[in-house]
């Protein structure tokens, strides 16, 4: 017998359709509607509220062949499927990150062909995979954001069984995964949630309503929230979460959402015997985060840190539109390498306000935070989706790859970005209602004219090619420039495995000299020294050493070295070989 049950609150009636017979349910006063069933795996089933004819998904649903809009099915992973019994799981302090989609990870879109690329990675010197969202979302193709069936796996990608075959492959091979998930909202199309209870409130934020984490029936919406989250790491062995935009919760209970979840999260990693990652993504600066909840923090392991990503992007292109208007200097560059957040009680010109708070780096290790060259985001969120490939040097891509790389933090690299890839990643949706697609357009092109861009210009969200566009051309790899570059991150990621100085997660550690008018900058590491030259011309840096690495080869002298323009030279205090690449 299958037990069958759903949380209804707002429902006189709830019935259960099952392979399209139909049984009444039996409700409770806690909301709950529950009836036993024979049913078989695969079987499909759904619910009827009150008098309504339209068979509801099933919230929890933990598979939807037919997409968002149809009946869910009854699905469980094959234990046996599972062939990763000895895997020990990974710390986040010393990993390396890869952010990738799988939509357009190959050109097939698949968990299996992702599979295929995963000794890429290992060569690349990755650690961690992290997935964006394979929650079930509406049409075929998305970002992933705007999913509608938390608990289920979009099926184009593989579904359920293709992500258990997908994390199998990963542990097989020494690489953890991480999962990108969202809270903070629904997507715009197939969220019945409503219907069933008050999941959500009447406040928004910049996608949607907001999620009822602290009004009345709260708790149920909470354990939704948390039981799903757990379902990933203790059901599919994923070994982190990236928790998505978590400045959009709004919790005014005693015991935050993410203080709650990284309890929770602490109880299973203790059972099932591996670390497991809670990553926030926060605009807030707020090293509460980050901050051991004996400390009066929220407990969670780590977080993105867009202020480097801002410091390094903005000091290397030299753009400072928007919220790079703060950033861009030699001496913000320096205070992100060295302190965490450039915002730390300061006054931000783009929120016209003071922002942040200071990380206490006695507390705080570097690990905790997430450094990067790109994300999704700060691609896809460009009108054009173009990525620094399109507008910046090989020399200045690998000067951004070797700040953060050698950085105290916990490196992230995007899909393609370690050999430069000139394909674009742009937004784009396939929404099945006509009406919700055209309004998705039209928002996107409007967004970027507001900011001076034709809206001929910007790409349709809803054109098959617009996601077409946006896959990564593997055959990239056989261009000598591309070549390089991806020689180049493979040589950073070993020094960083083979330097304990590199991976001294210890911000107090950790010292910047630089020169503001030269554009030169000087990252201590230990008795490493990552000499970069951000300008269009050679310059003489007052360090000497042996020279482990560079880009373009430097020239030595009593007192000084010669990096070539738009060069970095990794040197050491005994001799080794050199390599220039």
């Amino acid at each position: 017998m299958t037990v069958f049950e759903v949380w209804a609150p707002k429902a006189g009636t709830v019935r259960l359709e099952l392979d399209g017979d139909v049984h009444p349910m039996r409700g409770s006063a806690d909301g709950w509607w529950r009836v036993e069933r024979d049913a078989a795996d695969g079987a499909r089933y759904g619910y009827l509220l009150d008098d309504d004819p339209t068979v509801l998904p099933d919230p929890r649903s933990a598979r939807q062949p037919d997409g968002v809009h149809g009946r869910s099915a009854l699905h469980a992973l094959d234990p046996a499927g599972w062939t990763d019994r000895d895997w020990t799981g990974r710390p986040l302090a010393g990993s390396v990150f890869y952010e990738l989609h799988i939509g357009t990870f190959t050109p097939e879109g698949t968990f299996d062909a992702a599979i295929g690329r995963l000794d890429h990675l290992v060569d690349l010197g990755v650690t961690v995979v992290e997935l964006m969202p394979v929650n079930a979302f509406d049409g075929t193709h998305n970002w992933g954001y705007d999913g509608v069936l938390w608990y289920a796996v979009q099926e184009s990608y593989g579904g359920p069984d293709g992500l258990q075959r997908f994390v199998n492959a990963c542990h097989t091979r020494g690489l953890a995964v991480c999962l990108d998930v969202v809270y903070n909202h629904l997507g715009p199309s197939g969220n019945y949630l409503p219907r069933f209870g008050p999941y959500l409130t009447e406040g928004r934020n910049t996608w949607g309503r907001s999620l009822n984490l602290d009004g009345p029936a709260s708790d149920e919406v909470r354990r939704y929230i948390i039981g799903n989250a757990l379902r990933w790491l203790r059901d599919f062995h994923i070994d982190a979460l990236r928790l998505d935009a978590v400045h959009a919760l709004v919790d005014r209970t005693a015991t935050h959402l993410l203080a709650e979840l990284a309890a929770e999260t602490e109880r299973l990693a203790a059972h099932v015997r591996r670390p497991l990652t809670l990553i926030a993504e926060s605009d807030l600066n707020d090293p509460r985060l980050i901050t051991a909840r004996a400390a009066g923090g929220y407990g969670l392991t780590g977080q993105w840190n867009d202020d480097l990503h801002h410091a390094v992007h903005a000091a290397v292109s030299g753009e400072r539109q928007g919220y790079y208007a703060d950033f861009g200097s030699m001496a913000c560059l320096a205070r992100t390498l060295t302190h965490g957040f450039f915002h730390a009680g300061t006054y931000s010109s783009f929120r016209g306000r003071v922002h942040g708070r200071p990380i206490d780096r006695s507390l705080v290790p570097g690990s905790a935070l997430l450094a990067y060259t790109c994300t999704h985001d700060q691609v896809g969120n460009r009108a054009l989706g173009d990525r620094p490939s399109a507008y910046l040097t090989d020399g200045q891509l690998a000067v951004k790859a070797a700040l953060v790389l050698c950085s105290a933090y916990t490196p992230m690299l995007f899909m393609g970005e370690e050999w430069g890839a000139r394909t674009p990643f742009q937004f784009f949706t396939s929404h099945t209602d006509p009406e919700i697609g055209a309004a998705t357009a039209a928002g996107r092109k409007n967004e970027f004219a507001e900011h001076g861009w034709p809206s001929e210009d910007v790409p349709d969200p809803q054109d098959p090619a617009t996601f077409l566009r946006s896959k990564l051309d593997w055959s990239e790899l056989a261009d000598p420039a591309g070549a390089r570059l991806l020689a180049c991150y493979r040589a950073l990621l070993a020094m960083r495995r083979a330097h304990p100085d590199l991976t001294d997660s210890s911000l107090r550690h950790v010292r910047v000299d630089y020169d503001e008018r030269s554009r030169w900058l000087v990252l201590h590491r230990g008795a490493l020294r990552l000499v970069c030259n951000l300008s269009e011309d050679p310059v003489r840096v007052p360090v000497t050493g042996f020279s482990l690495l560079s880009w373009e080869p430097p020239t030595e002298g009593p007192t000084g070295t010669t990096i070539p323009a738009h060069s970095f030279a990794l040197l050491a205090d005994s001799p080794q070989a050199v390599k220039s690449l």
